[in-house]
């Protein structure tokens, strides 16, 4: 399987619902939380990519263009779009959605790195 083959089959998309646990007081999502949930997303995609053990070794540059408000549905989308040698770099979008309207808009984007290890927590290669 090519690499190319390996980011498309890797792409991960999860939904979930905006609900007041999740809010602060100014009822939208709190930014721990939709960091947490990026860094969830983009696990899954760097070991759907790789099949290997992968840890986060950075998050870089979060942006959060769009505050998101509580009853809302969000979808992540993770996306593999950087392969080195151990790493590889995944791209995450939240995109936000009306629970009862068609508007959908790009809400935050983040970039993770994660490293592919052994047994022993050394580094291996990814692919």
């Amino acid at each position: 399987m090519t690499i190319d083959e390996r980011i498309e089959l890797s792409e991960t998309r999860i939904f979930k619902a905006v609900f007041p646990n999740t809010t602060n007081h100014y009822g939208t999502l709190f930014g721990g939380t939709a960091l947490q949930l990026m860094d969830e997303a983009s696990f899954i995609c760097a070991t759907r990519f790789s099949r290997k053990r992968m840890v986060t070794i950075s998050s870089d540059k979060i942006d959060f263009d769009k505050s998101i408000p509580e009853g809302s549905i969000i979808e992540l989308v993770a996306r593999v779009i950087k392969v080195g040698t151990t790493s590889c770099k995944i791209k995450v979008d939240i995109f936000t959605e009306r629970m009862y309207s068609n508007e959908r808009e790009l809400a935050v984007t983040g970039h993770f790195t994660f490293v592919a290890i052994n047994e022993y927590k050394s580094p291996v290669p990814v692919v």
